[in-house]
């Protein structure tokens, strides 16, 4: 028995994706789930968000040892040479709360990620380009067994690019944060067709090799919705350049995503949106400090007054949204979401 892994995932980067991840991970353990958190964006910044910069130092050592299994790369970096995946060393966060650490190698993962892709369709010597083709979703699963948990959260880099592909073969949902404009209207309109193209080409790959060695991801990669992040109301109406591009959201992303063209509804009916969310803008710079989500910030960290409000509306806000996730993931049957 696997443990579903939820990938946010977008081709336009700078909506909040990052954050968006750490605070949802923050509130599941918070509601009872047992999370993992798993970094998969070479640039790391949910680790960066989690972890202070002694730790991270400790993390990232300037000379490796052969037995180093602190990051995702360390992890995986023995597969680079003639060896096999180590089992994660994982972070513990808060109760229920674990992190795969990110690691700015990962980078040079890229290129030997992208040779292996085509040799999956080979007649013969199939193990090694499945294990590393399937490597992030096996340490995600190592992670999850150490602990027990019941869902893997993976942040991954806003590109299409080989280490998203790989990433996106071992995820069962797919959630997608987007910003009201039009870069990210242009990100959805790339992603869907990606999103087609990869679960294809992963299920044409594991039917090449019909009796696999090992385990190996389904691919689903079901669509369960899209987050409007950074939403900002003027006097309770969102202002015009925003509700320019919110308006298109919902077609998009059922044509794009779901290739279903239907007549459109306005954002605040679709179905397919889990939430609107806030900046909370005035709260961030007082989270990072914390190194805490904002809806746990107390008086000692300065949130008082209009600031302890915001708090409590930030509690609700990511505690529907969790509850939103978890309804559609539980009633998705695994079947890919195809047109």
């Amino acid at each position: 028995m696997t443990v579903p892994i939820l990938t946010f995932f977008n081709n336009k980067g700078g909506v909040g994706k990052t954050s968006l991840v750490f605070h949802l991970a923050w509130m599941l353990s918070a509601m009872g789930r047992r999370v993992v958190a798993v970094d998969l964006d070479p640039q790391a910044n949910l680790t960066s968000a989690f972890l202070s910069e002694d730790e991270l130092e400790e993390l990232w050592p300037a000379e490796l040892s052969h037995n180093h299994n602190s990051t995702i790369y360390q992890c995986l970096r023995p597969l680079m040479e003639t060896g096999d995946i180590r089992s994660p060393q994982t972070r513990p966060i808060a109760p229920g709360l674990y992190l795969v650490p990110g690691d700015l190698g990962l980078s040079s993962f890229e290129d030997f990620l992208s040779q292996e892709w085509p040799n999956a369709l080979r007649r013969t010597d199939l193990y090694r380009p499945f294990r590393i083709i399937s490597c992030f979703w096996q340490v995600a699963q190592l992670a999850a067994e150490q602990h027990g948990s019941d869902l893997i959260l993976v942040d991954v880099g806003p590109n299409l690019g080989a280490i998203n592909r790989s990433a996106l073969i071992g995820t069962d949902h797919v959630a997608i944060p987007l910003a009201a404009d039009l870069f990210s209207l242009q990100g959805l309109r790339n992603l869907g067709p990606a999103l087609r193209d990869w679960r294809a080409d992963w299920r044409q790959r594991r039917e090449n090799w019909r009796t696999p060695s090992f385990s190996l991801p389904d691919g689903t990669m079901t669509p369960i919705g899209y987050v409007l992040m950074q939403h900002m109301d003027r006097l309770s109406r969102p202002v015009k350049a925003y509700r320019k591009w919110s308006d298109r959201i919902p077609v998009t992303y059922r044509e794009t995503i779901m290739g279903q063209h239907q007549p459109t509804v306005p954002l605040e009916e679709d179905p397919n949106c889990l939430a609107r969310l806030k900046h909370y803008r005035s709260l961030m710079p007082m989270a990072q400090e914390a190194r805490r989500p904002v809806f746990q910030l107390t008086s000692a960290d300065g949130a008082i007054g209009a600031h302890a409000s915001a708090v409590r509306d930030a509690r609700c806000d990511f505690a529907a949204l969790a509850e939103a996730i978890l309804r559609r993931i539980d009633r998705v049957d695994g079947a890919p979401d195809e047109p």
